[in-house]
């Protein structure tokens, strides 16, 4: 099972800047929403891209995906530990949580990796 991380917590080290957040959900869905600052990290590329997008493996990331009943974060995260990332948690609650909370939300295309 994948440490995770409440929203409080997520929500403050987003503002502080000192975690890497990862969408899991695919382009589409990032386009439409994603957390602030975040990137996008979909399971099959996981082993092909984290090199790149994530130098550090001792980092703080975060993974996540709709909510609860989505696996993708959880999928991505436990990938990533595989991979030799040390500090990998998931955000389960999801963006679905986070809009709810009335927390900001972005909008736009993913940078190229």
């Amino acid at each position: 099972m994948t440490d995770v991380i409440a929203r409080e917590e997520l929500a403050a080290a987003i503002e502080a800047g000192s975690v890497t957040v990862l969408d899991t959900l695919g382009p589409g869905y990032y386009e439409k929403a994603h957390l602030p600052g975040a990137r996008v990290l979909v399971e099959s590329d996981v082993e092909s891209v984290a090199g790149q997008l994530l130098p550090d493996r001792d980092a703080a990331i975060v993974t996540y995906c709709s909510n609860e009943a989505c696996r993708n974060s959880e999928n991505v995260a436990v990938k990533l530990r595989a991979l030799g990332y040390t500090n990998v948690r998931a955000y389960r609650a999801g963006i679905q949580d986070w809009s709810e909370a009335g927390l900001p939300i972005e909008q736009g295309v993913a940078e190229a990796v």
